[in-house]
């Protein structure tokens, strides 16, 4: 019987957000058995917690936003990616602001505040979602599906018109060394024509060369940490994301998809579990 995990100790970060670009501090705490990843407002009256789940996902807007009790978090994504691939089931998430802090652009630190932490197994046993039929979401030649599959493995091809870009695919079948070195660094990605809509939109504003990978139109003007960096962050962003519905294992096939498939993918799946 596999158990469920936690962190040993809190651990805490500071930074700025992604897209608000507002000052935040982190603190992630050890979590009771069975209360999976909560986050909890400690800048608003009546600290509000706010689950990680499926069905409270409200908006797929170049980030993933969860809204419970009158609060929201949002661009969640990459730090649950990394609590996933981590293994840690419960934990406890306090910001003094509405969204993590963006770190590198990566899941990479995050990864690293759950190693600095320490993890514990808890008495309670982890319920692992075992994949026992097929689900799709379809838009024309974009797609997401799930398949049953004895691990956790997602496949990803991504296609984009920039030169540098093109046509990328990466096939990962998920354990933490994989995930530490191969998807965990990857960042997320940025163009410069679509920088100053998104900032009209109150989006990207704490995005940089640095914590982002940055195109004009005809080159990089960051510093690329693999040459298909893109679909490896892709990648983080689908573990992210569905990891809402809990620990589970099943192959993920993905093309030219994002946040909006990975929504309804999840939340197509809780609706058959708890049909069943």
């Amino acid at each position: 019987m596999e158990k469920q995990v936690t962190l040993a100790t809190e651990v805490t970060y500071s930074g700025i957000g992604l897209h608000s670009g507002k000052d935040v501090t982190m603190t992630l705490q050890p979590g009771k058995p069975g209360t999976g990843i909560v986050f909890v407002r400690t800048d608003l009256p009546g600290q509000p917690e706010i689950h990680a789940r499926a069905e409270l996902v409200t908006s797929t807007l170049k980030a993933t936003t969860l809204s419970e009790n009158g609060a929201q978090v949002f661009t969640v994504e990459h730090l649950l990616g990394a609590l996933f691939a981590m293994g840690v089931d419960n934990c406890r998430i306090r910001m003094d602001a509405p969204e993590p802090p963006v770190t590198d652009g990566s899941g990479l630190v995050f990864a690293q505040l759950v190693q600095k932490a320490g993890r514990k197994e808890q008495e309670a046993e982890k319920k692992i979602y075992v994949v026992d039929k097929s689900f799709s979401v379809y838009d024309g030649d974009k797609f997401l599906i799930m398949l049953p599959y004895d691990g956790t493995r997602v496949s990803f091809t991504s296609v984009n018109v920039h030169p540098l870009l093109g046509t990328q695919y990466y096939d990962v079948l998920l354990d933490e060394e994989t995930f530490l070195k191969e998807i965990a660094p990857a960042r997320t990605i940025g163009f410069m024509h679509e920088v100053e809509q998104m900032r009209k939109m109150g989006l990207g504003l704490g995005g940089n060369l640095e914590n982002a990978l940055v195109y004009d139109d005809t080159k990089c003007l960051s510093v690329p940490r693999f040459p298909d960096e893109l679909v490896r962050h892709k990648i983080l962003d689908v573990l992210g994301d569905m990891s809402l519905i809990g620990p589970w294992k099943g192959h993920i096939i993905a093309v030219k998809s994002g946040h909006s498939y990975n929504s309804q993918l999840a939340k197509q799946i809780i609706a058959y579990r708890e049909g069943k």
